[in-house]
């Protein structure tokens, strides 16, 4: 991309920046497609012709970002000069990158940085940058590759030639030697926990309706009690374990025969607690919240959550709400501007729009005091959110997940590759249970320990060690991505301010002439 860039920046084209725009949107809309098709899977049960344009809202909206940031680049080089102008597309495209994390479209999937999931040994260092720090290390070697490329057809002179290669061969095997160095060295501080992690392989489609939720939780229980010792101390479920279609009346909870059955269960395990997804309802007297909807011709509202619950061998009982929610599936992105879609969101797994969430992250807590992260789902691709959860006191990280939306497609496989950089950022262990696989155990440094099969009924038990140390990147979260998004603003500014002056000498000169 940024030799075609050159190449059109240098040529006697007209319109260069719209040029810049075109190929640069092809290019990454090809790309973004080939790495995200299985996201027509979890559409197609609404139609697979209607599917179709709804699937290329996700396809295209991050590749129209990145040529943004791209066609940003061009501006801010027209005003300054090639070195200025890529220090400030490194920032344009990091400014892009957390803008898709944090906004109501939010889909952060193809941030650079998470590439490197695949290759963990390589990005240890993640537990000071988080993800940020991989889009950056690939933007700088890109960046010097393509100007000694350059320098060699612009006949550059050879000592800076030699200084480019030095800065280059520096760039990649500094990081990647500490990294290397971090990965054989790393050793976890020894305070086992017994943990056991069920798979009940309950098709998504056939959850609520088809299989009684009782009929479910005595599943979850079976593959449970099949590999759970008498000091195991937490049970991880999937979401939406508990699927009942009236919702879980949180404020009633203890008197839920669910609530009842997954006690009695735990009798058996003095120590024991069940993490579980769950979807439930908070009832209010009036409209409490912005996202509450009429219950009924009495004046009540309700909130809808896809939640995480910790049930103990005691009254007490601790909610999560899921806060990072799907958009268009769990939440309706910009309110009332886009309420005519909310027929079509409605086929996709849930009530668009309907959901609700919590500002937070929280930590839940067992009965001994030990406490864990609940990460429901697409909650798993956001560092410094489960960061927050980690640096509040929680000494595991539990994913609880249902991937079965996608089929068999390597979206499930990247989810899972997404949950080892949890590990590395924060030094705990990962515990992911997936209603329909893959569920894992994942140490702090990123190693996958234990997996299951795709589409298996079974369960997994693994000794963790906990942590309570906190990693610099715990500490100051997405630093780097909020630092380069500032400098992009200035630098939107300034080119901003350079159009306006342009524009303000045109006209002066037109009148001169007149």
């Amino acid at each position: 991309m940024l030799v075609a860039m050159e190449n059109i920046i240098q040529s006697t084209a007209t319109k260069k920046g719209k040029k810049i725009f075109g190929i640069t949107f092809l290019g990454f809309f090809i790309w973004n497609t080939l790495c995200i098709y299985w996201v027509y899977n979890s559409l197609k049960t609404i139609g697979p012709v209607v599917a179709v344009p709804i699937t290329l809202i996700p396809y295209a909206l991050g590749p129209l970002l990145m040529s943004s940031a791209c066609w940003l680049y061009y501006r801010f080089r027209l005003a300054t000069n090639r070195t200025f102008g890529l220090f400030a597309l490194v920032c344009f495209w990091i400014a892009y990158e957390y803008l898709h994390q944090t906004w109501d479209l939010n889909f952060p999937w193809m941030t650079l940085g998470n590439g490197f999931a695949v290759n963990h040994q390589w990005i240890q260092w993640y537990e000071y940058t988080g993800v940020y720090g991989g889009t950056i290390w690939i933007w700088v070697l890109n960046i010097l590759i393509f100007l000694i490329y350059r320098g060699l057809s612009e006949a550059q002179t050879k000592p800076m030639l030699l200084k480019l290669m030095s800065a280059l061969v520096a760039v990649l095997i500094l990081p990647l030697s500490f990294s290397l160095y971090r990965y054989y060295n790393y050793s976890e501080q020894f305070d086992p926990a017994d943990i056991v992690v069920a798979q009940p392989n309950i098709d998504p489609y056939a959850k609520e309706g088809d299989i009684p939720p009782m009929q479910q939780i005595q599943t979850l229980e079976h593959l449970s009690d099949s590999l759970a010792q008498p000091n195991t101390e937490y049970f991880i479920w999937p979401e939406t374990a508990i699927a009942d279609q009236r919702g879980l009346n949180e404020d009633l909870v203890r008197t839920n025969p669910y609530f009842t059955q997954i006690q009695q269960f735990l009798n058996k395990y003095k120590n024991g607690n069940v993490l579980t997804g769950s979807e439930d309802i908070k009832i209010y007297n009036s409209r409490k919240t912005n996202t509450a909807s009429p219950l009924d011709s009495q004046g009540q509202f309700y909130d809808s959550f896809n939640s995480a619950i910790n049930i103990e061998n005691s009254a007490k009982v601790q909610f999560y709400h899921k806060s990072k929610l799907v958009p268009g599936a769990e939440s309706l992105p910009f309110g009332d501007a886009l309420s005519f879609m909310k027929p079509v969101f409605e086929h996709l797994g849930g009530a668009a729009g309907s959901y609700a969430g919590q500002e937070h992250p929280s930590v839940l807590y067992s009965q001994s005091g030990i406490g864990v992260t609940p990460v429901i789902c697409y909650e798993s691709i956001w560092g410094e959110w489960v960061a927050q959860s980690v640096g509040k006191g929680a000494q595991f990280i539990a994913i609880i997940t249902n991937d079965g939306w996608w089929e068999n497609t390597s979206g499930k496989d990247q989810h899972l590759e997404y949950a080892k950089l949890r590990a590395i950022e924060t030094r705990r262990w990962v515990c992911r249970s997936a209603n329909t696989g893959i569920s894992a155990f994942i140490n702090q440094r990123g190693d996958i320990v234990k997996q299951t099969q795709w589409w298996v009924k079974t369960a997994i038990k693994q000794d963790i060690n906990l942590n309570s140390d906190l990693t610099f990147y715990v500490k100051y979260g997405d630093y780097l991505p909020k630092t380069g998004s500032f400098l992009a603003v200035l630098g939107i500014l300034f080119i901003g301010t350079r159009v306006r002056l342009r524009r303000k000498v045109e006209k002066s000169t037109q009148q001169q002439n007149v």
